[in-house]
């Protein structure tokens, strides 16, 4: 990847953000701190690396995301209406009586979303079940899946875990958002989750450990991961919690916080200025 490629991902994430902190912003309330430190990622996915088509949101044989941590919905949504899934002023009814936007992903109201989450764990389970299921049916498709470090205490991560590695699910490739908070506070006061990097060599994957706001590094990650053969790849990201909505950057209440759209309109301005007006 070069520094252009990179510097029109940089562009391109922050239009996610702008739209992300807009669409909480204009509610009152939202899951902000894990939406915004998987924006990285997330543009990479849509924008570089999966196959998919807007147009056609069920083709079979398209690459699937599952947000297994699905409170961090608003910064997919960001992506999936800028992709074309749906109207970009459907961000407006985020969480609102009738949305086709909840505040965790619904596979059956949101186009585009190829797994229902919020019961943290269950993704990872779905996702080893997608790539275990494309294999059978002979699809060459790619299954990613993202978790939260918060999320990764839960048991059903690890027997997920053990399954993909037994199946040898090598288009797999799973990423743990590593921003070392959860709802309640800091991982590590709560239950730490380290040593990450030992566990999942443990359970038989191939392991990185990148910095996620970082899209060189990101994208080298993928494309190793890709060429890893026969078991699933784990890619665990160092990130900031709400990384970009500078009112919630280091603190600790910033899984879900309110504000308001004024606030919101001079949280996009004062990102702006910090990213130096790319846009």
């Amino acid at each position: 990847m070069d520094m252009q490629e990179i510097a029109v991902l940089r562009k391109k994430a922050l239009e996610i953000r702008k739209l992300t902190i807009d669409a909480i912003g204009y509610l009152g309330v939202g899951h902000i701190g894990g939406a915004m430190s998987i924006v990285e990622l997330l543009t990479l996915l849509y924008y570089r690396v999966m196959r998919i088509d807007p147009a056609n949101p069920k083709e079979p044989e398209r690459d699937r995301l599952v947000l297994s941590k699905g409170h961090a919905g608003p910064a997919l949504y960001a992506v999936l209406a800028d992709r074309g899934y749906f109207p970009v002023q459907w961000l407006h009814t985020l969480n609102q009586g009738g949305t086709a936007l909840p505040s965790h992903c619904d596979m059956n109201r949101t186009p585009g979303i190829d797994f229902t989450t919020g019961s943290l764990g269950t993704g990872s389970s779905a996702a080893a079940g997608i790539a275990l299921g494309n294999r059978m049916r002979g699809i060459d498709a790619w299954t990613y899946l993202i978790i939260g470090d918060g999320e990764s205490q839960e048991g059903q991560v690890w027997e997920s875990a053990m399954f993909a590695s037994h199946y040898k699910l090598d288009r797999l490739i799973a990423f743990t958002d590593y921003n070392k908070q959860q709802i309640d506070g800091y991982t590590d006061d709560i239950m730490s989750v380290e040593d990450l990097n030992t566990k999942w060599i443990g359970f038989g994957w191939h392991v990185q450990r990148v910095n996620g706001h970082d899209f060189a590094a990101l994208d080298r990650a993928v494309r190793r991961a890709q060429d890893e053969r026969c078991r699933p790849s784990m890619i665990i990201m160092d990130t900031v919690k709400s990384f970009g909505f500078i009112p919630g950057e280091g603190i600790a209440a910033n899984h879900n916080m309110f504000f308001d759209y004024e606030t919101a309109k001079q949280a996009i301005r004062d990102l702006e200025k910090r990213e130096g007006g790319i846009i």
